[in-house]
């Protein structure tokens, strides 16, 4: 259910297209990418606003199907996403919004050191994980895990030894799936 509300939150979102008033451009579905930090991805919407012969303003806008959470994660996300658009465009960004549908408002989310180094220090743990070729322990929690749309591939019920070798994840993602590996 959570999934198919996001998918429709996202239908227009996600679909690769830009809208114009005045000194003001959105672009949605906007690929980023940022060669300093290894990111790619796509921002929900990006908006510009012109200020004198160039657009100076740049705020990243994600959107997102529940409410605000405790965790930081929606801030960091978008953080990242600022990341990139600061790279690709040369300047610097100061803030972004995060629109929660279950509020129906928008979120301003600054970009002040403490974010800043919170989500580098999660992109340099990822690299972390992928150079080691272990997964991260998966620990099910009812409440977040059962809502989750990677549950079934996650497996957090099924498979959780004390340290998880990539190798034997997809050997067992292939017994599931009944899709041979190489």
């Amino acid at each position: 259910m959570y999934t198919a509300q996001g998918t429709v939150l996202h239908k227009r979102i996600d679909a690769v297209h830009h809208e114009s008033r005045g000194n003001n451009k959105s672009e949605y579905g906007l690929a980023i990418r940022s060669l300093e930090y290894g990111l790619i991805g796509k921002a929900d919407v990006v908006e510009f606003v012109k200020v004198g012969d160039g657009y100076s303003l740049i705020k990243p806008v994600e959107y997102k199907r529940g409410h605000k959470k405790q965790e930081n994660w929606d801030n960091v996300q978008l953080c990242a996403q600022a990341l990139c658009l600061e790279e690709m465009f040369n300047l610097r960004i100061f803030e972004g919004e995060i629109y929660y549908l279950q509020n129906h408002r928008r979120t301003t989310v600054f970009f002040d050191d403490e974010l800043r180094e919170e989500t580098l220090s999660i992109i340099e743990r990822g690299f972390e994980i992928r150079k080691s070729g272990r997964t991260p322990l998966v620990f099910y929690q009812s409440k977040k895990c059962d809502r989750c749309s990677l549950l079934d591939l996650c497996m957090s019920k099924v498979f959780n030894p004390k340290s998880q070798d990539v190798s034997l994840y997809i050997h067992n993602q292939s017994i599931i799936t009944g899709e041979p590996t190489d």
